[in-house]
């Protein structure tokens, strides 16, 4: 499992499998350079990293996040995963 250190777990509902981060990824999105941008539609926010220029969108919800969604957002950030574990 790609991001096995943030306890992924499988939803016996449909298979999909959830990652629980320890805490909201804009906390480690600020610790890569990235900004708060502006809040989106509904319950989502823009970051943006001033420096690649780079902008991602991060749903505020509370509860474990889908890991599809957060591989999407390191993919629209361009972080690799292994140094988003390691922070």
């Amino acid at each position: 499992m790609l991001l096995n250190l943030m306890l992924p777990f499988n939803d016996r509902r449909n298979g999909q499998t959830f990652v629980s981060p320890p805490a909201k990824p804009g906390v480690y999105l600020s610790e890569l350079g990235f900004e708060f941008d502006r809040q989106a539609a509904g319950s989502h926010e823009i970051w943006c990293n001033p420096t690649t220029r780079r902008y991602t969108t991060i749903p505020n919800h509370s509860g474990d996040m889908p890991e599809g969604t957060l591989r999407a957002i390191l993919k629209q950030a361009d972080i690799e995963p292994e140094v988003f574990v390691a922070k």
